[in-house]
């Protein structure tokens, strides 16, 4: 009964995953999983593999080129490596969040019922309320509901990221994948991504990349440090900084590095 519920718990787990860029072996052995409707944050110094780590998860690592990978992505049991994965069908399930806001050059709208109408949604009232659902999610509606026609590129930086969020929200995926989602951000607009991102977690799944360990304190229930592609723990956020169980974690954590 107990195996059950644990597995039921897990939307993704790693079984001897490895990855190389060419001959650079950028992820070596990963052996973990990540679990449902939490906040998992993978923090580590830049290079160690984190940005990496999170695009093999929706497989938009592949777009990097000359990408080899052996082991198992297992998403709901079914290995991501495998041929068969329909790539659309896993960016629908899988969405992201890049660390640099990246609006289409199109109206607020039209950027968040982008993803629908490529899923075949054609009716504009069910285009209406899916934009103004995925606007209310992010905090953006009460902003914007009186400009969904102007460009969205004149929205502020912290409203272009909430508005990217939007969009990864409106195709209903089930995990949302955030790339250092407020490195490029003020603390004000940071404080509002990282409130939405708890938010967001009743109903989303999230893997968070950051480079902050206090956002990675603040947000997560667990937290995954990585080190030259290597997985050197992963527990409890609590647990992890109050008590790392390896001395390079706790060297990282304390700024002898990094």
């Amino acid at each position: 009964m107990m195996a059950t519920a644990v597995k039921e718990k897990e939307v993704f787990k790693m079984k001897d995953l490895n990855l190389w860029y060419g001959q650079n072996h950028a992820l070596k052995n990963l052996n973990f999983s990540i679990n449902k409707k939490e906040i998992t944050s993978i923090i580590g110094p830049s290079g160690c593999g984190k940005s990496t780590f999170i695009k093999t998860l929706n497989l938009m690592i592949y777009s990097a080129g000359n990408v080899r990978m052996s082991g198992e992505i297992l998403y709901h049991n079914k290995n991501l490596l495998d041929n068969k994965i329909d790539l659309v069908s896993l960016r629908k399930d899988v969405g992201m969040v890049f660390q640099k806001a990246n609006p289409f050059p199109k109206s607020i709208y039209e950027n968040v019922a982008y993803g629908p109408k490529i899923h075949g949604i054609k009716k504009k009232s069910e285009l209406d309320d899916i934009v103004e659902e995925s606007l209310i999610n992010v905090a953006l509606w009460d902003e914007v509901k009186d400009r969904l026609n102007a460009p969205a590129l004149g929205l502020s930086g912290g409203q272009q990221q909430r508005l990217c969020i939007a969009r990864a929200l409106a195709t209903k995926p089930e995990v949302l994948l955030m790339d250092e989602p407020t490195s490029a951000l003020d603390p004000i607009s940071t404080i509002k991504i990282e409130e939405l991102a708890l938010e967001l977690k009743k109903d989303f799944t999230i893997v968070m990349v950051t480079h902050n360990m206090q956002q990675a304190a603040r947000v997560s229930d667990e937290t995954a440090f990585f080190l030259m592609g290597e997985l050197i723990e992963k527990k409890d956020t609590d647990k992890l900084f109050a008590n790392p169980s390896d001395k390079r974690t706790e060297d990282y954590i304390t700024g002898r590095f990094g």
